[in-house]
């Protein structure tokens, strides 16, 4: 490296160590070819930010002067301009004798011979798709000096023509299979005269001394013919790229044998010409992070600095590079737009989403819709029904087949043709086929024929109808999955309310579609579809989603229960039972035995969802403070997260390497904590599921985790066997404060409503009362004083004083040990209330209700029980579990709770109003 650019480097060293992440931009230095994949790692090994930044730069000291030039250019990309301007002037000039230039790493070579041949220049803002680019260079590579073609296809704005220009912006590649030259013709949609004049203009561009001719060609056919002779005499060896060819007869003119590189929307292009035939499908989009980087580069800001509705707006294109860049470029216009684009692309308005580039057509829909009015006249009408299609789902053949009544060789011929043209895709299972929509056309399709998809909706239904049978339908079909999936979803969009609700208050329905699918989704669709099953009968429609939410944790596993003996266990008025009654009569003459349950009337079920998400014991439950999911954990060593209201898994993470005890949502609900015997404690995205931290410094296993309520300032609890209570900053990498006091285990620990004051019980028989600001113990409360007897010394006695849980006000703390509720007022430290529990059982867990007196109580021997704190009474005796309950949880607005089992499941108990609430109570 020139003596200039180091001391450069070393100069702006540490501002560079201070402010840069690696990650991406060794993405670039390695595109460039001047970082290996090993250098990458040993980077990435480092502990923090700082010091890969470090180990990355004193890499680059030891290189040389396409380094520093690929680092600098790789800082302009990620967006830290301030810095590439620090190295600015110590770039090294590269002389022309080893065919380097200053600009990215491109050789004078490379750029004259691209120049020369017309190729387009890199987009203003570019990002690199390396898997890609080298897929097309290979392709590029097989032809080997021989005639033959290579096509890029996929849909509108997937990017192809940047991707073209992009492969051959090679030197070796250059160098060693096209000494001839590239000449690059954008072709688009034409006619025969259209053709002719880009004939022409390529002739003249080839033969500009017009040694071969002194006038341009008079037809088509002299055209390819002059070509041909000018491709053989003066340009052998050379490449020629057919940018956006439309028609198959179009290439027949370029069929010279010559090697060519085409980008197209149609696959099939290439059927009517001879020779080898390459193809490389542009099918995935950009992903997040080069969405993302894209509009930073057209914005000028880096990405950690983009508002959050850049994060939406990339999510919203759907990975189309086209759809990113003309954002990004109205963006650099109007750069207070953010939310306004963003809602356009939400209420799908894409012709406001106006040409901002070099791209050819004036708004996003006329980029789709013009593909759409290419396809020949008798098929159309195919490609409109599509639009009845969901988003990310795969559509086997059977389907088509029986929406068209066709054979399956036809309908695959049909469907065909919307692939070659990029129109739709397909995904081979085993001998059958799959299709499916980019998203894009998804929306593009619902928009386009809004007016017609309560008929194209009806339409398939009248076709399942006639085809098939409900009762027939085998798992062994092709296309089974797909309508016990979505069948109740193309009812609902026809408007088909009455064969809706006989589909879903049928017991047949049910048992056929949660036998293969399980109970979840079926859940799903009672409460998505509630409204119109409200208007068939609103009872019967709360039947069948109880029936579901009690016995789901039953209906998901195997063998397969008998539902019909489920049903018989429902309450007599239950539509549920009528129609279990109703088939087990006709059983019965078949010799088939059933047992009806005489005393449901005795009891009342407060149970509003039971669900089986662990393996093994169930240790901890909690909602999230929105109340619309819930976490769990337990000694399958997961994390489960799922929708309070159906059950529905949103996330399964194996989340520690032993038993996790215990889960938290932070007030927020960005983030769920989890504590485990290995020690550790970790916060995850709750949406994502991604690690976020992973804490190690506790010596034993950690029994408790809880945040705080405040969301600007997230501070997390955590208390273990090791006697220690640690505090955690969120924004900090080790433990804040660490609180020594406790002799024994800490089993549990809460903050206050206030948040002044943290709460912490142990098995040394004491709850503690800490300062969070100070860290300090402010108070200790000797527990196991209360359990005291005449017969045994306080020193032999041992007290576990199991969890402790705050009034709504904070002015006192609930505390639970053996077979006892104490209740303390936190001023004072004097007893308000002292509440026995069966003598037989130890209670597990207790937790005070949020907005009244209610607190409720887990119990080892199988049952929880509903306490009045003010009165001392006992209001309910909830029983269902098969094993010991190991926490009880309350929602954010005390409407329900959770319950969490050695059975494992956990179980939802919706709160009746007080006189409903009965003594024996069934949950």
């Amino acid at each position: 490296m020139d003596a200039k650019a180091r001391n450069y480097l070393l100069q702006h060293r540490e501002a560079l160590e201070k402010d840069i992440k690696t990650s991406y931009i060794m993405d670039h230095m390695i595109g460039d070819g001047v970082l290996t994949v090993s250098e990458e790692e040993e980077v990435k090994n480092e502990s923090t930010q700082q010091r890969r930044a470090a180990m990355l730069i004193k890499m680059i000291l030891k290189k040389n002067n396409y380094s520093y030039i690929s680092f600098y250019n790789a800082l302009l990309h990620e967006g830290y301009k301030d810095l590439a301007a620090l190295l600015q002037g110590g770039l090294p000039v590269i002389s022309s004798s080893n065919g380097k230039d200053s600009v990215g790493g491109i050789t004078s070579y490379v750029r004259t011979v691209l120049c020369e041949g017309g190729v387009p220049q890199r987009p203003v803002v570019f990002v690199t798709r390396k898997k890609l680019v080298n897929a097309i260079q290979q392709r590029l590579y097989r032809l080997n000096g021989e005639p033959g073609w290579v096509t890029i296809h996929g849909m509108a704005g997937c990017g192809k023509s940047v991707l073209a220009a992009e492969a051959v912006r090679d030197h070796c590649l250059l160098e060693g299979c096209f000494p001839g030259g590239v000449h690059w013709v954008s072709v688009g949609k034409q006619d025969k005269a259209g053709l002719l004049m880009k004939l022409q203009n390529l002739c003249a561009r080839l033969d500009q001394d017009e040694s071969f001719s002194q006038r341009p060609p008079l037809n088509i056919e002299e055209a390819k013919d002059r070509l041909r002779i000018l491709m053989l005499r003066k340009y052998p060896r050379s490449l020629l790229i057919l940018d956006d060819v439309w028609d198959p007869w179009v290439l027949k003119a370029f069929d010279n044998q010559c090697q060519i590189l085409l980008t197209t929307r149609d696959k099939s292009v290439t059927d009517s010409v001879m020779g080898p035939k390459y193809v490389v499908a542009v099918e995935s989009g950009l992903g997040k992070e080069k969405g993302l980087e894209i509009l930073s580069l057209f914005v000028s800001m880096k990405k950690a600095d983009l508002p959050e509705e850049a994060h939406s707006i990339v999510k919203e294109c759907k990975g189309s590079p086209l759809v990113v860049s003309l954002i990004g470029a109205l963006l650099r216009d109007f750069p207070n737009r953010w939310e306004y684009y963003l809602r356009q692309l939400q209420n799908k308005q894409f012709k406001r989403i106006r040409k901002s580039s070099s791209y050819d057509y004036e708004a996003l829909d006329e980029a789709m819709s013009i593909s759409v009015e290419m396809l020949r006249e008798n098929i159309k009408n195919y490609y409109t029904d599509l639009s009845i299609l969901q988003k990310d789902v795969k559509v086997p053949t059977k389907v088509f087949c029986v929406l068209w009544d066709m054979e399956t060789e036809e309908v695959e011929d049909k469907l065909q043709e919307f692939v070659n043209k990029s129109l739709l895709f397909c995904d081979r299972n085993g001998k059958s086929f799959c299709y499916y929509l980019h998203d894009l056309q998804v929306d593009f399709l619902t928009e386009k024929n809004r007016s017609k998809l309560q008929d194209l909706h009806k339409k398939l239904i009248t076709q399942f109808r006639r085809h098939r049978q409900l009762h027939a339908l085998s798992s062994d079909q092709e296309d089974c999955m797909y309508w016990y999936n979505f069948l109740a979803y193309h009812m609902a969009s026809a408007n088909m309310h009455k064969e809706l609700c006989a589909l879903m208050f049928s017991l047949d329905w049910i048992k056929a579609k949660t036998e293969l699918v399980g109970p979840a989704h079926l859940i799903h669709e009672f409460v998505e579809y509630r409204h119109i099953l409200d208007e068939k009968d609103c009872a019967v429609s709360e039947n069948f989603q109880a029936f579901l939410s009690l016995n789901g944790h039953l209906l998901g596993r195997q063998p397969f229960p008998n539902i019909v003996q489920l049903g018989l266990c429902e309450p007599e008025t239950s539509e549920v039972y009528q129609q279990a009654k109703l088939q087990a009569k006709q059983e019965v003459d078949n010799g088939v035995l059933y047992l009806e349950w005489i005393n449901k009337k005795n009891t009342k079920n407060l149970s509003h969802l039971v669900v089986r998400p662990h393996t093994d014991a169930v240790y901890h439950a909690c909602f999230s403070e929105d109340g619309y999911r819930i976490a769990s954990c337990g000694a399958d060593k997961t994390l489960q997260v799922f929708k309070a209201e159906t059950g529905e898994k949103l996330l399964e993470i194996k989340a520690h390497e032993d038993e996790v005890l215990c889960c938290a949502f932070s007030i927020d609900d960005k983030f769920i904590a989890t504590s485990s015997v290995d020690k550790k404690v970790k916060i995850w995205n709750s949406i994502t599921g991604d690690l976020v931290h992973s804490y190690d410094e506790h010596s034993e296993q950690v029994n408790c985790c809880c945040f705080n309520h405040n969301s600007h300032h997230l501070l997390l609890a955590t208390g273990s066997s090791d006697c220690l209570l640690k505090l955690w900053d969120l924004n900090q990498k080790h433990c804040r404060n660490t609180m020594f006091g406790h002799t024994s285990s800490v089993s549990h620990c809460r903050f206050s409503p206030d948040d002044e004051l943290l709460a912490s019980c142990s098995a040394d028989g004491t709850v503690k009362l800490w300062g969070v600001k100070s860290a300090n113990e402010t108070k200790s409360i000797n527990v196991k004083r209360f359990f005291l007897t005449s017969e045994e010394p306080q020193e032999d006695m041992e007290v576990i004083v199991k969890c402790c849980s705050w009034s709504s006000d904070g002015s006192r703390i609930m505390v639970a040990a053996k077979h006892k509720i104490l209740l303390f007022d936190i001023h004072t430290s004097g007893l308000l209330a002292e509440i026995h529990t069966n003598h037989h059982s130890t209670i597990q867990y207790c937790d005070f209700s949020p907005h009244h007196h209610l607190a409720v109580v887990a119990l080892s021997h199988n049952c929880v029980e509903l306490w009045n704190m003010d009165s001392g009474l006992k209001v309910a005796d909830c029983r269902g579990h098969l094993s010991w309950v190991h926490c009880v949880m309350f929602s954010p607005d005390g409407s329900s709770f959770l319950t969490s089992s050695d059975d494992q499941t956990i179980r939802e108990v919706m709160l009746k109003k007080k006189n409903q609430l009965h003594h024996q109570v069934h949950c």
